[in-house]
């Protein structure tokens, strides 16, 4: 097993580890974010208002309109944003102020806590926000595609050159907005924590779209690799926002390292989670596409051998090179990749509620808890 287990379980304080069978009585995602913004105060999908109904933003909506009917992928990044049913909802800045919340005021500096609500500091609630604005550029800038490796079938050329010129010019938007905010937050740290955390973003996504080969379907990496990419790409971004909202607070370096602990694993298993979904749903009768470097596949690897999965791949390509992912998924299911891969989402949430044991009892910390119970829920 990937680690010893937490076992202990104290309700309302959030101390309940995450056993073999699952976390206990773990809530459905769309009701633990409910319940969370109720803690927090308000809403915190899409929180920076002031910047998403600017004239300027409109004006680039009115532009990214001009390309429904295409099938230009930025289509379906904003859809994201508004309907999501995967659990992937932009939970960041939420996670950012239930930290902020857990933590409690300060008892090296008082002088700033008249600027406290609900019991978050206002430059919390900023770095919240910037941290969304972060999120969400890169999510535009995901959208991009290589007009290099277009096909007929994908629609007219000039829709997809004036997508990408939309995906460029809303990343941009957003990001320029996130950094002036953050020097408006006058702190040195936090700029750095923050500034290192996009270039961890840039570097993670350099990973995710190079190749060994131009002809390679599939990395020949070790879950150890895996993990290492994954927190340059989804994990830094939130574990240093987390770590950055205590610094703003002025907490001690234990806490601050503390919440930097539970941001890394808690979306490392939020990662793990939403690789696991095309293997563990039970109501799907066609399979779901899936990276062949996601979790289970590069566990599956790992057990089963380089040359073994790569003859597995070959064998579910038909002609024209489709994969049939059916054929794909029941290979890997029959292995020890998906159980290998629910331990693993397991473990993470271990060490995110054992960080959380470092916060006094609230309803925020059993909040947090409660995410964590959520992105390791399989049934």
């Amino acid at each position: 097993m990937w680690g010893a287990l937490l076992r202990r379980g104290v309700r309302d304080g959030g101390r309940r580890g995450l056993s073999v069978g699952g976390p206990p009585s773990a809530a459905p995602w769309s009701q633990v974010v409910s319940e969370a913004e109720k803690i927090v105060g308000y809403p915190t999908s899409f929180m920076s208002l002031r910047c998403l109904l600017s004239d300027e933003l409109s004006n680039i909506a009115m532009q990214v309109r001009k390309l429904v009917g295409t099938k230009h992928p930025l289509l379906d990044t904003a859809r994201g944003f508004v309907y999501d049913s995967r659990n992937n909802l932009q939970m960041r800045g939420l996670v950012v102020l239930l930290i902020s919340k857990a933590a409690g005021p300060s008892t090296a500096e008082l002088s700033f806590q008249h600027n406290m609500v609900s019991g978050i500091y206002s430059s919390q609630r900023s770095l919240a926000e910037i941290t969304e604005l972060i999120h969400t550029a890169f999510l535009v800038h995901r959208g991009i595609v290589n007009i290099g490796e277009l096909k007929s079938c994908d629609g007219p050329l000039k829709d997809m050159q004036f997508g990408n010129k939309m995906a460029v010019l809303s990343g941009d938007f957003l990001l320029a907005n996130a950094c002036t905010s953050l020097a408006q937050l006058q702190n040195t740290k936090v700029v750095e924590l923050i500034s290192s955390a996009i270039g961890d973003l840039v570097q993670g996504i350099y990973y995710e779209n190079s190749k060994s080969s131009e002809n390679c379907l599939t990395d020949d990496i070790r879950i150890s690799t895996w993990k290492e990419q994954v927190f340059l790409s989804h994990s830094a971004l939130l574990a240093k926002s987390c770590q950055a909202a205590m610094e703003l607070a002025k907490h001690s370096a234990e806490i601050q390292d503390m919440a930097f602990r539970y941001g890394k694993h808690m979306s490392m298993s939020h990662k793990l989670h939403s690789d696991l979904q095309p293997f563990v749903k039970e109501s799907s009768s066609d399979a779901m596409a899936f990276s062949l470097n996601c979790a289970p596949a590069v566990l599956h690897q790992e057990f089963l051998g380089r040359d073994a999965w790569i003859k597995q791949i070959r064998e579910a390509q038909g002609k024209g090179n489709m994969m049939d992912y059916k054929k794909l998924q029941e290979a890997i299911k029959a292995g020890k990749g998906v159980t290998s891969a629910i331990d693993l989402c397991r473990c993470h949430g271990n060490h995110a509620l054992a960080a959380l044991e470092s916060f006094p009892p609230s309803e925020a910390r059993a909040a947090l808890a409660n995410i964590v119970y959520a992105v390791t829920r399989f049934s």
